[in-house]
C-alpha cells in the first residue's frame, strides 16, 4: 500500500534536502558551452608555488656565477642535450623531452598580493591597501569558457583548497565558477572530501528517496517554491545534489582505488597524492585542477625550505608526466608550474633569497605543447631578461590557446564593461 505524504512532512524533507552541503560546493557543474568548447577535450593541471620558487636553484641555474649567486645545488644533465636543471629534480630530468621551461617571465611588482593577482589573472590589480581580487583567475575563465568534460563533474578544482590571497576565484564571472575546494590532504590516511559528505542524520538512501519525491510531486514543489522553502535549490544546486549522491564524482575523488605501487611512485606526500588525484579528476571530466603546494617564501635559510619542497615536487611532476604518457593522455593534459615571481639572484645575509619579479621561470608540458625547449634567457647572474621577454598575459594566452579557448573572448565585469581574458597577451609560438 502506498504511504500518504502530508504537505508538512514534504516541507520538512525538502528543507533537509536543501541543506545537503550544496551551499558549500559553489561550483559550476554544467557550464554553457560554445561550439569550440564542445569539440575541445584538453585539461590543465597546475602546480602553484605560492610565495615564489627560486629559479636559480631549480630551472635556471648559474653554476659559473660567484657562490653568493649560484647557490648550493649543482646542475645535472637531462635527457635533452643542452638542458640542465637542479640536481634535486632527477625525475624531471628523465622526462625533459616532454617539458619546456620559459626562463624569461617578468612583470613589474615584487609584492606577493599584486604579483599573485598578476600571474593568476593576467592583470595587475590589488595593492597592499586594497587586496580584493579585481579580475577572475585563469581557472575560473577556463571553467566559464569550457565547463566540465562530463556532466556533474566540477570543471575547476583546488587541492587541497584555494590559495590564501583569494585570487583563484571567479570575481564577476560568478560564484558558480569558483574552484571546488577538496578541503583535505589526499595523502591523509582517512582522506575524504568534506563537501561530498552527507550529514550523518541524512543517509544517502534518504536523500535519493527525497529526490525522487521532488520529481514526483511537481505541483506540490511549485507550491512549496512559492513559500520560499526551496529557495536556492536552483539548477546549480540540483546538480550539486546529483554530485553528492552520484557515483561518477565520488569515484573520481576516491584515490584509494589506485594501486599502492602507483601511489608510491607519485610519492606519499601532499604533492604526489594531489597530482595523482588531479589525474583522476581530469580523466573523469574536470577541466582545470590547481594543486597549491604551500609557501615558498624563503627569505631565511632557503636551503632548509627547498630541501623540504623540491624533492616532493619533482617526484609528483615526474610521475604525473609518466603516468599521463603511459595512459595516452599527455597530449590532452597541460602541466603548468609557476608562482607569483622568483627569487633574487643574490643570496641575502640570512642565507635566503628575497622577492624578484624582473626575471623568473615557469614550467609547461603536455597538452600538445612542444617539449624539450628552453624559451628566453636571463643575464649571467640571473638579474634581468637577456632575450625573449614573456609577460604573465603571454603565459595565460598560451594556456588558453592550447585549451581551445578563443583569445578574442571577453566577459562583462560588474559594471557591464567587456573585459578581455588576455589583454595584450600573445601566445608563446615557440611552444605551439
Amino acid at each position: 500500500m502506498r504511504s500518504v505524504l502530508s504537505r508538512r512532512n514534504f516541507l520538512g524533507m525538502s528543507a533537509s534536502l536543501g541543506a545537503v552541503a550544496v551551499d558549500s560546493l559553489r561550483v559550476r557543474l554544467s557550464a554553457m558551452e560554445s561550439p569550440l568548447a564542445r569539440t575541445a577535450n584538453k585539461s590543465l593541471i597546475v602546480f602553484w608555488t605560492h610565495g615564489g620558487m627560486s629559479q636559480q636553484d631549480t630551472y635556471d641555474m648559474k653554476p659559473d656565477a660567484p657562490a653568493e649567486f649560484r647557490g648550493m645545488y649543482r646542475p645535472i644533465a637531462t635527457t635533452v642535450p643542452g638542458i640542465r636543471i637542479t640536481e634535486r629534480f632527477p625525475c624531471q630530468a628523465k622526462v625533459m623531452k616532454h617539458l619546456s621551461v620559459v626562463r624569461s617571465v617578468n612583470h613589474q611588482n615584487a609584492i606577493h598580493a599584486p604579483s599573485a593577482h598578476w600571474m593568476q589573472t593576467g592583470y595587475f590589480g590589488p595593492t597592499l591597501a586594497r587586496n580584493a581580487p579585481q579580475k577572475p583567475s585563469f581557472g575560473s575563465v577556463i571553467a566559464r569558457s569550457r565547463g566540465a568534460g562530463q556532466s556533474h563533474m566540477p570543471p575547476y578544482v583546488a587541492v587541497p583548497k584555494a590559495e590564501a590571497f583569494g585570487y583563484q576565484g571567479a570575481v564577476y564571472l560568478g560564484a558558480a565558477n569558483n574552484p571546488f575546494e577538496v578541503g583535505a590532504d589526499p595523502n591523509a590516511r582517512d582522506f575524504r572530501v568534506p563537501n561530498l559528505a552527507l550529514p550523518k542524520e541524512l543517509p544517502l538512501n534518504s536523500v535519493r528517496t527525497r529526490t525522487q519525491l521532488l520529481q514526483e510531486f511537481d505541483t506540490l514543489r511549485r507550491d512549496v517554491d512559492q513559500t520560499g522553502t526551496l529557495e536556492g535549490l536552483n539548477s546549480f544546486k540540483t546538480q550539486a545534489l546529483e554530485m553528492v549522491t552520484g557515483e561518477r564524482v565520488r569515484n573520481a575523488f576516491d584515490i584509494s582505488k589506485e594501486s599502492p605501487r602507483l601511489r608510491d611512485h607519485y610519492g606519499r606526500h601532499l604533492y604526489g597524492q594531489s597530482a595523482l588525484l588531479a589525474r583522476r579528476l581530469v580523466e573523469a571530466g574536470t577541466t582545470c585542477v590547481t594543486i597549491n603546494t604551500g609557501y615558498w617564501d624563503h627569505h631565511d635559510d632557503i636551503e632548509k625550505g627547498l630541501e623540504q619542497q623540491l624533492s616532493p615536487l619533482d617526484t609528483a611532476i615526474g610521475a604525473l608526466v609518466e603516468d599521463l604518457d603511459d595512459r595516452g593522455m599527455l597530449d590532452d593534459v597541460i602541466i603548468y608550474c609557476a608562482g607569483e615571481f622568483g627569487r633574487t639572484p643574490l643570496i641575502n645575509g640570512n642565507a635566503g633569497r628575497d622577492h624578484w619579479s624582473e626575471c623568473f621561470s615557469v614550467l609547461l608540458a603536455g597538452g600538445g605543447l612542444k617539449g624539450g625547449r628552453l624559451i628566453g634567457a636571463s643575464e649571467p647572474r640571473g638579474g634581468k631578461v637577456s632575450e625573449r621577454p614573456v609577460s604573465p598575459q603571454d603565459v595565460l594566452a598560451t594556456l588558453y590557446q592550447a585549451l581551445g579557448i578563443s583569445l578574442e573572448t571577453h566577459y562583462e565585469d560588474a559594471s557591464g564593461r567587456p573585459v578581455s581574458i588576455v589583454g595584450a597577451g600573445k601566445p608563446i609560438q615557440e611552444l605551439l
